[in-house]
């Protein structure tokens, strides 16, 4: 049986001519739950802060195996989700019972919390608890209430751990908040260029900024202080060192007389940062 469960974050926080920036935070604990015939064939849970791994399940020792943190950190840390692998196995039985799909069932969850952080300084908070069973939603965590609601008529879930579920929750907006207000890089700005392979006449212009944490960042390539339309931008990508790095490039022609400039935005900045290119560095 040759089953791959990848999860991929299509969040693209980096607006490039929004002018306000954005900062945003996650905790996310993701499970992936498998049957077939009332066997277990897949128990996969990760926990992950800011695309980096923190946290992973162990299914012989029936724990959360921590990674990537400080010990001061995993002090203020709140403990993994409160159900156990057995509290899945029966959630996914008594899903199964409910469709007429085949013998193998599969079960995936997303609980934590989000932080968002405004230019004005506003801070919104939610937690975030999310079911879907066969590819469909079916269970949602009402932030306002603090309760779960369905999301389909053929999912009735009891939970009689709704206390342990929102203890949980807090503890998870309260270290969010705090832990990542002290991890904080400043990124490493250069502005470079190379011959455009296709028009001889062009270079292209490349910004990069790498070394940063948080992974939010803006970054603009510019013509005489104005935001250049055209460039083209990698996305923001994972170092090892669990910092991030971004590229953004546009053609230029050789001849064009004007200011280029690379315009960074970041949590870690007092202020923005603009690294000038000189015109003759390039290959």
């Amino acid at each position: 049986l040759g089953i791959l469960f990848l999860f991929v974050d299509l969040t693209f926080h980096h607006s490039i001519f929004s002018g306000l920036f954005v900062e945003k935070h996650y905790l996310h604990y993701m499970f992936t739950i498998m049957i077939k015939s009332d066997t277990l064939l897949v128990f996969s849970a990760v926990g992950e802060s800011d695309h980096i791994q923190i946290s992973h399940y162990s299914i012989e020792e029936r724990v959360w195996m921590r990674e990537n943190l400080t010990v001061d950190d995993w002090d203020k840390a709140p403990g993994g989700p409160p159900e156990t692998r057995d509290w899945y196995l029966d959630l996914i039985r008594i899903l199964s019972n409910c469709t007429e799909s085949s013998e193998l069932h599969v079960l995936q969850r997303v609980i934590g919390c989000e932080l968002e952080k405004l230019p004005d300084g506003t801070v919104n908070l939610t937690p975030i608890d999310e079911y879907g069973f066969e590819g469909e939603d079916c269970v949602a965590f009402n932030s306002d209430t603090l309760q779960c609601s369905d999301k389909s008529p053929n999912a009735k879930i009891k939970r009689d751990h709704q206390l342990k579920l929102q203890e949980f929750l807090k503890n998870c907006l309260d270290w969010i908040s705090t832990f990542n207000n002290t991890k904080k890089n400043s990124p490493d700005v250069c502005v470079f260029a190379r011959r455009a392979p296709d028009d001889h006449s062009k270079l292209v212009l490349i910004c990069l900024a790498t070394g940063f944490y948080p992974r939010d960042i803006e970054m603009y390539i510019r013509l005489n202080r104005i935001n250049i339309e055209s460039q083209t931008s990698s996305g923001i990508r994972p170092n090892d060192d669990e910092t991030f790095q971004m590229r953004s490039s546009v053609k230029v022609d050789r001849k064009d007389k004007g200011s280029y400039d690379c315009h960074v935005i970041h949590s870690s900045l007092t202020e923005p940062v603009s690294e000038e290119w000189g015109k003759y560095h390039h290959i």
